[in-house]
């Protein structure tokens, strides 16, 4: 009985479907639960993102910005200086290398170097001793002819003596007296004096020292006039003329401002750089000008009509134009004037003394912004400051 029943019991079960085991039951469970918070998750950051940027849109798209600050200016017409701007150098109208007309040995020096004098001192003085002694031999020579020529004519007065003897004494008379003039004029050039008036400059030469002709001793300038040369364009040839004001600014001298005429006007005009050339003179009391300064020049024209002008601040200088953002009132749909800065283009034209000359975009009355561009766009809504824009400078540059 026992066997039988074990044999019983282990007979195989009979085929058929397999239910899954609390633990396949739990896993699969488990995942489902993941995902399901993993698919929330997604949802919200993706939703949360939509909104966000929703919302941003939605701010800006209301945002107004608050009234831009700025100074206001008013522009005018007024009737500015007609000028001619160029750049020009300075020279002496009396400047000389000093040298000798002959060669010899230097013997003295009779000046310092940077002093100061007068037309016809003595400079230098060249070896003469021969010359001096050629003189004193002619001098003795002429003497003695006009010994001889006294006693022919008084032969000659009394009918004693022949003219002839008369003329060959006056010739020799005459001889003597050009050989002394001669000697004279070779001793006055081993002297080296000075031409005219002025400051001489550095010495060039010692004692001793053999001077060839033509070699530079020293410079002499007259400092009490300048010429300042200049060009100008072809097209201003029509509007120079002599006698009209200059006025010059050198570097040396910031701020400073020399005042001169026009003296001279080149007939021709270079066929090269089709320029003309302009020479001023200026009064040099003070010796503060001198030759070789680089100058800027101002040709001061016949005035003008009066012409558009507003502050330099006021124009915004690009390289696609230049440009000024006008004031308009306009009114919003509360009804409230409101006041808004539209960029314009212009065209500028003469600068002078802070203010720019406006040939074209603005007319005389209309209100821009002097101060405070670089924070605005075109449209924007503004608020006049009460602070007045900055002055123009003292001593605005040339341009």
């Amino acid at each position: 009985m026992t066997s039988a029943k074990a044999r019983i019991d282990e007979r195989p079960a009979a085929e058929g479907p397999v239910s899954p085991t609390p633990h396949r039951v739990r896993t699969m469970r488990w995942f489902i639960i993941v995902g399901g918070i993993l698919a929330v998750i997604v949802f919200l950051i993706v939703g949360f993102n939509a909104f966000r940027n929703y919302m941003i849109a939605q701010f800006f798209a209301t945002m107004k910005p608050p009234p831009t600050n700025v100074s206001v200016v008013d522009v005018k017409s007024e009737v500015v200086p007609h000028l001619l701007t160029s750049f020009g150098s300075l020279a002496a109208v009396h400047q000389v290398d000093v040298s000798a007309d002959v060669g010899g040995r230097i013997t003295k020096i009779l000046f310092t170097a940077g002093a100061k004098v007068k037309q016809g001192d003595p400079l230098l003085q060249i070896f003469d001793d021969p010359d001096q002694a050629d003189l004193a031999s002619f001098k003795a020579q002429t003497l003695n002819a006009r010994l001889a020529l006294d006693r022919a004519q008084a032969l000659l007065a009394k009918s004693f003596g022949p003219q002839a003897t008369v003329d060959s004494a006056q010739a020799a008379f005459d001889q003597a007296n050009a050989a002394v003039a001669k000697t004279e004029a070779v001793i006055s050039q081993k002297l080296v004096k000075a031409p005219f008036d002025g400051e001489l400059g550095v010495r060039h030469v010692e004692v001793g020292q053999y001077l060839s002709p033509g070699t530079q001793i020293v410079t002499l300038t007259d400092p009490s006039q300048v010429y300042l040369n200049f060009t100008a364009t072809e097209k201003d040839a029509a509007i120079l003329a002599v006698g009209q004001t200059v006025d010059a600014v050198v570097d040396a001298y910031p701020g400073r401002k020399f005042q001169g005429k026009i003296t001279t006007i080149e007939p021709q005009i270079a066929s090269d750089t089709r320029n003309i050339r302009v020479q001023a003179t200026i009064e040099n009391p003070d010796g503060s000008l001198k030759p070789g300064m680089f100058a800027t020049t101002t040709v001061v024209l016949p005035p003008e009509p009066a012409k558009i002008v507003i502050p330099e601040t006021a124009v915004d200088y690009t390289l696609y134009g230049d440009s000024v953002f006008l004031v308009k009132q306009e009114t919003d749909k509360d009804g409230k004037a409101t006041l808004h800065a539209v960029r314009v283009p212009i065209q500028a034209g003469q600068r002078v003394n802070g203010q720019v000359v406006i040939t074209k975009g603005l007319n005389a009355g209309d209100r821009v912004v002097g101060v405070g561009q670089l924070k605005l766009q075109s449209g924007v809504e503004i608020t006049v400051s009460s602070d007045p824009p900055p002055p123009a400078p003292a001593n605005p540059p040339r341009y």
